[in-house]
């Protein structure tokens, strides 16, 4: 069983979306399991204050390291994987998502403000991840990403597991076009190799189109592929 532990300024985004549908069945299958710590909770002035003003200057607040820290003292045991949500960290991709999946423990720290104090990134060996360049107002819509990532790659969550082999990025190429019935519509007809029952020829034809669509929109991905 996974445990996903959000450390959160805003528990009540969570479960959410994450406990519906698929993950909320996964959930009661104990497939996967998720904490919500709030930071709050772990001040120690009657205000319960968690930010403060950055020294050097500037208009934005940072989370305060004393706070912070504690949260995550109380909650974590020892070398649990923990990952701060921030603009400047690695890129999230699939292959994140695959490795992550296979941790009994996955902690995740939602930013707010201009994010978190570095001290604290530095003395908790926190891994900062991004999960594109662009920036959010908080962490929380960001970690539901990642969740719905890694979560859906668990065994036993998603009714046919098979459909992961063939998705984007697990052979470094973007997915093929897919149909169903009715075979036309608005005059438009589904390709006839997807229709032959020659499994070979259906297979070279997704190979191919994968490919033409990567190399189109995602360049990047392309050098990647064309080096492997």
């Amino acid at each position: 069983m996974l445990i996903a532990r959000i450390f959160t300024l805003y528990p009540e985004f969570f479960p959410g979306p994450l406990g519906k549908g698929l993950y909320g069945k996964a959930l009661d299958k104990k497939i996967w399991k998720l904490e919500t710590i709030n930071i709050r909770d772990y001040t120690t002035d009657k205000h319960k204050t968690v930010d403060d003003t950055t020294y050097g200057g500037g208009s934005g607040m940072l989370i305060k390291p004393d706070v912070l820290a504690n949260s995550l003292d109380k909650n974590l045991k020892s070398k649990e994987r923990t990952i701060y949500l921030s603009p400047k960290g690695k890129l999230f991709n699939q292959k994140l998502a695959k490795d992550l999946s296979k941790e009994k423990t996955v902690n995740i720290i939602c930013g707010h403000f201009e994010g978190i104090d570095e001290r604290v990134i530095e003395a908790r060996n926190i891994e900062e991840l991004s999960i594109g360049d662009f920036v959010l107002s908080g962490g929380e819509s960001a970690a539901f990403v990642m969740l719905d990532a890694i979560i859906r790659i668990l065994p036993g969550v998603l009714g046919n597991e098979k459909s992961i082999e063939d998705e984007s990025f697990e052979n470094g190429l973007l997915e093929y076009p897919q149909y169903t019935k009715p075979q036309i519509w608005e005059k438009k007809t589904v390709p006839d190799v997807l229709l032959s029952g020659d499994h070979a020829k259906i297979k070279d034809w997704r190979l191919s189109q994968s490919e033409a669509i990567t190399r189109v929109r995602r360049p990047d991905l392309w050098q990647k592929y064309k080096k492997n």
